[in-house]
C-alpha cells in the first residue's frame, strides 16, 4: 500500500494534523509526518515532493496556516493529489490560509477540506488510495454503514425524549 505524507508548515499545526494521524492510524495506511516549510525550507519541501513517487508516496496532505503557500510549492513539484489542510491562524479566522490553499493555478490543483479539516484529508486521502486498494475501500464502506447506523440510534434516542414531553 502507498504511504500518504502529512507536511505541517510549523509543529503548531500539529494539534490539528492529529486529527488526520487519527484516521490514519484507523484506517491502517502507512505515512510520515514532517515540518517543512514553503517559506523556510522552500528547497526541502520542493525536494521531498520531487521525490514522493520514488519513495513510495500515494497522496501528500499539506497542512500550513496564514499564507498556507504549502500546498501550492508541494503540488507543483509532483503529480501525485495533494491536498490541503489550512490552518486557523492567529487573524482573520483562517480564511488568508483557506484563499492561498484553494486559488491555485491551472494544472497545479490542490485539493482543499475545511479549515482546520484534518480528519477529512484524511479521509479523502484514504479514497484516492481506495481505488487501487479493496480492502482499504471495504473499510470505508464498514465505516459508512457504522456512522449511519450511529445516526439512526441518535434518531430513535431523540424519538423517546420527544414522546416523553
Amino acid at each position: 500500500m502507498k504511504k500518504v505524507a502529512i507536511i505541517m508548515g510549523s509543529d503548531s499545526d500539529f494539534p490539528i494534523v492529529s486529527k488526520a494521524i487519527k484516521q490514519l492510524k484507523d484506517y491502517e495506511v502507512p505515512f510520515e509526518v514532517h515540518v517543512m516549510s514553503a517559506h523556510r525550507t522552500p528547497d526541502e519541501a520542493s525536494e521531498f515532493a520531487k521525490n514522493a513517487i520514488k519513495n513510495g508516496f500515494g497522496v501528500i496532505i499539506a497542512a500550513a496556516g496564514m499564507a498556507a503557500h504549502l500546498g501550492g510549492v508541494l503540488a507543483a513539484n509532483t503529480t501525485l493529489p495533494v491536498i490541503g489542510i489550512p490552518c486557523k491562524g492567529p487573524c482573520f479566522d483562517g480564511m488568508d490560509a483557506l484563499l492561498a490553499t484553494v486559488m491555485m493555478p491551472t494544472g497545479i490543483p490542490v485539493a482543499t477540506v475545511a479549515v482546520n479539516g484534518a480528519a477529512n484529508a484524511a479521509i479523502l486521502a484514504i479514497q484516492m488510495l481506495a481505488l487501487s486498494d479493496e480492502t482499504l475501500a471495504q473499510k470505508l464502506v464498514d465505516n459508512r454503514k457504522k456512522m449511519a447506523e450511529t445516526v439512526v440510534s441518535k434518531d430513535k434516542d431523540i424519538q423517546s425524549k420527544v414522546d416523553e414531553i
